[in-house]
């Protein structure tokens, strides 16, 4: 089976602030977006051959970013896969690219929020009689996993609430360095130990907010690369597994690991070739929805052993100036997470580090990086994993 690896290059990507953007439509971050990117690929809106459009909620055909950019007539195809939505449409436009349909196209991902009301994940409708019980809020499905995995591997309540706590604070402070995050502000160990309780034994720094962003890529064939810039990045190789409610339906499932991770990884891992991936991997962007999340996806994408990711924590493995940098915008916790639009968000951070671009927060001679989203529930989720690396 021939992959995805070398073959498609990401030339320009454009990302929005992220936040609460009362001063645009979804239009106008469309637009903020996507002429960021042409700018930087060296492009118009008329080298556009095809589009792909990730939208959760806010969105729902691909006109509106035809109505936004002025596209005319090219096809453009709508993507929703949960938080995995913008990965998704970054990997089947990669898959057209690579298959030779077309030379250069767009992806973008573009989310909404704030003017929803909505204080968390919208959740699906469900029937009353489809006997399929609706998902409890995404917090409660999580402190679920913290509880469990804490119980499991005999970590004492207060230091593992002192984990988390140091997850966050790593993230607020990198969020700090990044004049697009939603937040901006460092906080404390102590003062994410004494917040107000959302899930217990989730607390209010341990959660993700929604925002409102979007985010563009245009990417197009390796070989024609090279006629655009000189610094592209290339994908190395993508992963996308989905779960049946296997972990919903089975007495045995764990609450701490997430099978859908470590199956997408090993995916985009044969196929970028890696076999260390503590080693391997500059730095990653993951689905760090809640603190617990990003602790579990360590374990499961190989950067820590299974029950010690907590050693990794307080040796601050993680950090930006550690061994393996994660969320070094500062993840959804504080970039922000408009669904649709944070994978191809966590893209253009690897793209910039990759290309030494990222300011206060550059990765030291970072050569790989890794994005990772996570969509669902526990028990059921969709996992998209993507590597992208510079030329060999």
């Amino acid at each position: 089976m021939q992959g995805i690896r070398d073959r498609v290059a990401i030339i320009g990507m454009g990302c929005t602030k992220f936040g609460e953007r009362w001063d645009a439509g979804w239009q106008d971050l469309l637009v903020e977006a996507a002429h960021e990117a042409y700018k930087d690929a060296g492009v118009e809106g008329k080298d556009i051959q095809a589009a792909w459009l990730g939208s959760h909620t806010t969105l729902w055909t691909g006109q509106p970013l035809a109505e936004a950019l002025k596209l005319d007539y090219i096809p453009i195809t709508r993507i929703e896969n949960a938080c995995a939505t913008a990965t998704d449409a970054f990997r089947n436009a990669c898959y057209a690219v690579a298959a030779g349909v077309y030379d250069v196209v767009m992806v973008a991902g573009c989310e909404k929020l704030k003017d929803s009301g909505w204080a968390g994940l919208g959740m699906p409708a469900f029937s009353p009689d489809s006997g399929v019980a609706p998902p409890t809020p995404p917090p409660s499905q999580f402190a679920l996993a913290a509880t469990r995995y804490f119980h499991d591997y005999n970590i004492p309540y207060d230091e593992a609430k002192r984990t988390l706590a140091q997850i966050a604070v790593k993230n607020h402070h990198n969020g700090t360095l990044n004049p697009r995050a939603h937040f901006q502000r460092e906080i404390t160990v102590e003062q994410a130990l004494k917040a107000p309780m959302i899930a217990w034994p989730l607390g209010l720094y341990d959660c993700c907010g929604v925002s409102d962003g979007a985010a563009v890529a245009i990417i197009c064939r390796e070989e024609i690369a090279k006629n655009f810039r000189d610094d592209y990045v290339l994908v190395k190789g993508l992963g996308l597994t989905a779960g049946g409610r296997q972990g919903l339906l089975r007495d045995d499932y764990t609450f701490t690991t997430f099978p859908e991770n470590v199956t997408a990884a090993k995916i985009a891992y044969e196929e970028a070739g890696i076999r260390n991936p503590r080693k391997e991997i500059s730095m990653a962007e993951v689905h760090d929805c809640f603190t617990i999340t990003e602790l579990i996806i360590y374990e499961d994408l190989g950067f820590s052993r299974r029950g010690r990711a907590k050693e990794d924590v307080e040796a601050g493995t993680f950090s930006l100036d550690g061994e393996l940098p994660i969320n070094t915008d500062g993840g959804l916790k504080c970039f922000g997470h408009p669904i649709g639009a944070s994978g191809i968000r966590m893209i253009y951070e690897v793209y910039k580090q990759l290309q030494g671009k990222a300011g206060a927060r550059q990765v030291k001679n970072a050569r790989l990086g890794l994005t990772h989203n996570l969509g669902g529930q526990p028990g059921s989720f969709t996992c998209a994993i993507g590597i992208f690396g510079q030329r060999d």
